[in-house]
């Protein structure tokens, strides 16, 4: 990391729109990646752009990041996100006509499930559409936390 980068993972940009900047910065990427690709394709071909724009953008990003779901301190599941982008948003692509409300839903899920607080749901369609979520981690289930609470500082000490 550049030390003039600025560190997503540790400062919310504003109290009433968490990680602004860069979900700023992602969206642009999608638009620049949509105009020049237009639709059509499938989500691995924007899913593979996207990393590249990151990438030049000098944004930390992870495909197919994986999501384990807990119940009652058991892992229950496990799925994938799309892109973990400086490990605190999780992007979603999808390249369908139009986003439905499962697409929300899934998203939703994923940050639910993980102490990712923010997401964007990208869609490749006939028209470029944009939707962002957010689930707050002090809404989330108390078991959950601590296990995130865990692994955060586990990761910290390595």
């Amino acid at each position: 990391m550049d030390a003039e980068k600025t560190d997503y993972a540790r400062m919310g940009d504003s109290l009433e729109y968490k990680y602004k900047d860069l979900t700023e910065k992602v969206i642009k990427a999608f638009y620049a990646i949509y105009n020049t690709l237009g639709y059509g394709f499938l989500e691995k071909v924007y899913e593979n752009a996207l990393l590249i724009e990151l990438a030049r953008m000098g944004i930390t990003a992870a495909a197919q990041s994986p999501i384990q779901v807990f119940y009652d301190g058991k892992i229950v599941g496990e799925y994938f996100a799309d892109i973990l982008v400086e490990n605190c948003l999780i992007v979603e692509i999808k390249a369908t006509k139009n986003l439905i409300l499962e697409h929300e839903a899934q998203l939703l899920n994923y940050l639910k499930a993980t102490n990712i607080e923010v997401g964007l749901l990208l869609n490749f369609g006939p028209k470029p559409e944009v939707k962002r979520k957010a689930f707050d981690n002090s809404r989330k289930y108390e078991g959950t936390k601590a296990f995130w609470t865990q692994m955060n500082a586990e990761k910290a000490d390595l």
